[in-house]
């Protein structure tokens, strides 16, 4: 920079001039090229609202509110009858479920990975998870189909009916029979599809925890779990619940791998073990050969579910500023 600057005081105020406009062409091109890249995102997401709201507005006006009660789906009636009600069940049961399988078993090899793991073994786990989160869609429901869901109806779902056959709730909640095409097999596909992204970030925030805080822990006598549940949990909870989110907004869009094991029945059903249906499972599988007010609800269908995942992220954005704040106190 040194050497620049005598060969522009050596070339006199012309060329300084030129040189300093240059530079400065160069800075304002610079930020008109990044704020247009920012602004596009924003046209972009503008652009998607509007056109779910031109496509949605023929079933808004012919179902209003109603659509969001009726769990009748019948497009080839007269008139046609479309409710959102069993695709909005479907994915929230199925995303709940899932989550509440994913996040215990993420967090454990997260654990696992960063405080117990030898040293040998850390880098094949560590690829095996990432290489789940490569693995295409397609590809889990296709393994779903074929040998998971035979394999849970035969074995696993006639155990948990035997089981809570008879107990109040939880008999209605696994009653039977068992299905290869059922609410629980792709809930536990979606489990196995959002563990690389609790697992990965998981990993990632506790590589920040500082060494000191668990080693005074280790030095009073705690225990590693004492440590994990007393000291990682709480210095990386924020990333922690963020990484988790990031996986709910996963599994509630999910399509093709669902689609392939749900079942496709708009029916509401008590029982984990029936068949059931989501919004993108929905609308994938009906989509190609719908028209009219169908092909409207359907559009209505997608913007529930993007209304339904915007508030699933502005609340864990809410969360997650509360938790720094609360922490920065």
């Amino acid at each position: 920079m040194a050497v620049e600057s005598d060969v522009m005081e050596a070339a006199g105020p012309y060329d300084r001039a030129r040189a300093l406009s240059a530079f400065k062409l160069g800075d304002v091109t610079f930020y008109w090229i990044t704020r247009a890249c920012a602004i596009s995102v924003l046209l972009i997401l503008g652009g998607i609202i509007i056109s779910l709201i031109v496509g949605a507005w023929p079933a808004i006006r012919e179902y209003g509110a109603a659509f969001l009660w009726t769990q009748r789906w019948a497009p080839s009636a007269d008139p046609p009858v479309l409710g959102a009600l069993g695709p909005i069940y479907g994915t929230l049961i199925t995303s709940v479920i899932a989550m509440m399988i994913a996040i215990p078993v993420g967090l454990g090899i997260a654990i696992f990975l960063t405080e117990i793991c030898p040293l040998w073994l850390r880098r094949p786990i560590g690829l095996a998870v990432e290489l789940l989160a490569g693995i295409p869609s397609i590809i889990y429901g296709m393994w779903g189909f074929f040998v998971l869901g035979p394999f849970l109806a035969n074995t696993f779902q006639p155990f948990m009916i035997s089981i809570f056959d008879g107990v109040p709730v939880l008999g209605t909640i696994f009653a039977g029979p068992p299905s290869y095409l059922s609410l629980f097999n792709a809930s536990l596909i979606l489990a196995i599809m959002v563990l690389p992204f609790i697992t990965s970030i998981s990993v990632d925030v506790f590589k920040t925890v500082p060494p000191v805080l668990k080693e005074a822990a280790y030095g009073v006598g705690c225990t590693t779990w004492e440590v994990v549940r007393n000291v990682v949990i709480p210095y990386t909870r924020v990333g922690v619940i963020g990484g988790i989110m990031l996986a709910l907004g996963r599994a509630l869009g999910e399509t093709m791998a669902v689609t392939f094991i749900i079942g496709n029945s708009f029916k509401i059903q008590s029982s984990i073990f029936a068949p059931g249906t989501t919004i993108s499972a929905a609308i994938a599988s009906e989509f190609a050969e719908s028209d009219g007010l169908h092909q409207s609800g359907l559009i209505l269908l997608g913007l529930l579910l993007f209304v339904l995942t915007f508030f699933v992220l502005a609340a864990a954005r809410l969360m997650l500023m509360r938790l720094e704040k609360k922490a920065g106190n």
